[in-house]
Parts: C-alpha cells; structure tokens; sequence
C-alpha cells in the first residue's frame, strides 16, 4: 500500500501541471501570458509587503535578543505550573503567533530534548498544528491589501492561538495522561 502512495505522489504534481495546461488549451486561455501576468502580480506584492515582513522580523530578533522573552518566561512560570501548564511549553506558545521558522527550531529542540512521545513533545506538536503565525500573517496579508487597522484580525487571532494552545494541552492529557 505504501509503494502505491509513493508513485502516486512522484507523478501528482506533473499530472497537475499537465492538467492545469490541458485545461487551459481546451479554454484558449493563452496559459503562458497568464503565468507571467500572475509572475507580475507576484512580484509586486512582494514589494508591497516587504517593510512589513522587515518590521515583524526586526521585532522578533529585538524581542528574542533583549531578553525581555526570557524574562516574561521567568515571571509566568510559577502561574503555568499552578495551572500544570509545564513551563517548557511557554516559550513555544509565544513564539508560535510571531515566526513559524523559530517556533518550528523551538519545537525541534523540545524533541530532541524531552523526546517525540512524552507529554511535553505530543502537546508542543498538537500545539504547532493547532495555532498559526498570527502577526507574521496578519502582517503579510493586511500589508498585501494596504490595510492599517489591524485591531480586531490580532485579536482575534491571538484568542484562537489561546485557544489552540489550552486545547492542547487538555487534548493531551486526556488522551496521553501525563
């Protein structure tokens, strides 16, 4: 069964390719004029976003560097472990809304660390699967569309990473004990 998903997989994007081509000579879309019109749009849009994906990183790199994360971690911990919340999984719950590439090294050293299958490696991966880049995002998207009030997209991104991160932590208690 394995076998047949791996040449599957090998053929799956040259068949799409192929399709979207197909599909375009059937419609007489004139498929390269569209490919580089949508190479265009892409490129400005990079343009477009780039101060602020500068911003968001200047930001985390200033955050991470001062030590102003580490001290936050510090003074949240005796709170998270009366609430038995381990204190390892903090510095990936607020990392995660502000870069996925450091959440993602954070994760990969809680694993190396404490191991795939303890507790604290299950929720750490159920809590990368259950939050998103809330600023890193939001930043890219409103920035792309010129939008500047962002009050309620944080907000509510920033609820449902809460959100993500507490299910997560009781998902995996139920379901793996401690």
């Amino acid at each position: 069964m394995i076998s047949i998903f791996n040449t599957l997989s090998r053929f799956a994007i040259p068949v799409f390719i192929l399709f979207i081509l197909g599909y375009g000579f059937y419609k007489k879309v004139p498929v390269y004029e569209a490919f580089i019109e949508g190479a265009k749009e892409g490129f400005t849009t990079v343009i477009r976003i780039l101060p602020y994906l500068v911003a968001m990183l200047v930001a985390i790199g200033v955050f991470r560097s001062s030590g102003a994360m580490e001290l936050l971690f510090r003074s949240l911990s005796p709170v998270t472990n009366l609430l038995g919340i381990p204190a390892d999984l903090l510095p990936l719950a607020f990392m995660r809304p502000l870069s996925g590439s450091a959440s993602i090294g954070i994760l990969a050293e809680m694993l190396k660390v404490h191991g795939a299958d303890s507790f604290i490696g299950r929720t750490a991966s159920t809590m990368m699967g259950s939050t998103e880049t809330t600023f890193y995002t939001a930043s890219i998207y409103l920035g792309s569309v010129g939008l500047r009030d962002t009050r309620y997209v944080l907000i509510a991104g920033l609820v449902s990473d809460f959100v993500g991160f507490l299910s997560s932590i009781i998902i995996c208690t139920l379901v793996f004990g401690r």
